[in-house]
């Protein structure tokens, strides 16, 4: 589809130079360009939790097959309230 924008002297330049330089065109730019700032604020990237592991030897015997708020308990046991 054609369709005609207005950019900056400078912009356009700039764009001419890396795209000469890389051997492609400005339309390929262009849209590259818009596909990156689309998926961006689309929210399409893709979220990776960072790896939290740590050594150990499991669950203390005494929270084996306890209940959520035993644990909880023993978690905040001697910290307050």
């Amino acid at each position: 589809m054609k369709t005609t924008i207005e950019i900056s002297d400078t912009l356009l330049e700039a764009a001419r130079k890396v795209s000469r330089r890389e051997k492609t065109t400005v339309r390929s730019l262009v849209e590259e360009g818009l596909r990156k700032v689309i998926a961006e604020r689309e929210g399409s990237r893709n979220f990776r939790l960072r790896k939290a592991t740590f050594k150990g030897n499991g669950l203390q015997s005494q929270v084996t097959g306890a209940a959520w708020d035993q644990i909880r308990g023993l978690i905040y046991e001697g910290h307050g309230a």
